[in-house]
């Protein structure tokens, strides 16, 4: 964490707004670059008066929204093929395939936005919607506007913790470790689920 803080500072300490934007496009294209570091640091630099918060803000919901697009363009244009071809080794059906999309076409919305908010989860989010062929401009709409409540929030929760920002990082693992948890439940809950369907058949 100590290597990617440093990487982190110096990369919005030369680029500015254009760094904040950079680094969350990274972690939005599904590479797990902590935005728990860019934004309260960003907030720091906002609390010395380097920064406006609200362009902080601006900065990484877009940087957000463009590498959702490229995690987005591998679910849509190669995401699906390769699961119904390769999926049955990770234990994914065309069914569960299937489930995904009627999801997503009712609650694309809801999911993407509040997906939006979680920590772990908004690194990853954009590739289902992808894979499920989610209308480009909702996605990119919902994207935005979710992003946009979480790049402010912890810009301004780094602001408010002044030369104390790091402090964040040690709350916010927490949530991780919670996240990791009910994913872990999740994907042993799925994987009996598949067991005993493939024992029925």
């Amino acid at each position: 964490m100590s290597l990617v803080a440093a990487f982190v500072i110096a990369v919005i300490s030369q680029l500015r707004y254009l760094g904040v934007a950079l680094l969350m496009a990274i972690e939005s294209a599904c590479i797990p670059l902590p935005s728990e570091v860019v934004l309260p640091f960003s907030g720091y630099l906002v609390y010395k008066g380097e920064l406006n918060l609200w362009l902080v803000g601006i900065a990484g919901a877009i940087g957000c929204v463009i590498g959702s697009w490229v995690a987005y363009g591998v679910g849509a244009w190669g995401g699906r093929p390769l699961v119904e071809r390769y999926g049955k080794y990770i234990l994914v059906s065309r069914h569960d395939l299937d489930l995904a999309d009627h999801w997503f076409k009712r609650h694309g919305e809801i999911t993407i936005f509040v997906g939006r908010l979680l920590p772990v989860v908004r690194t990853f989010i954009a590739f289902p919607a992808g894979v499920a062929r989610m209308p480009l401009w909702r996605f990119t709409a919902y994207t935005f506007l979710g992003s946009l409540i979480w790049c402010w929030l912890l810009a301004w929760i780094g602001l408010k913790l002044g030369e104390h920002w790091n402090t964040l990082g040690g709350y916010f693992h927490r949530f991780d470790t919670v996240i990791g948890i009910v994913f872990l439940l999740f994907a042993a809950w799925y994987v009996w689920r598949h067991v005993r369907n493939l024992r029925r058949a």
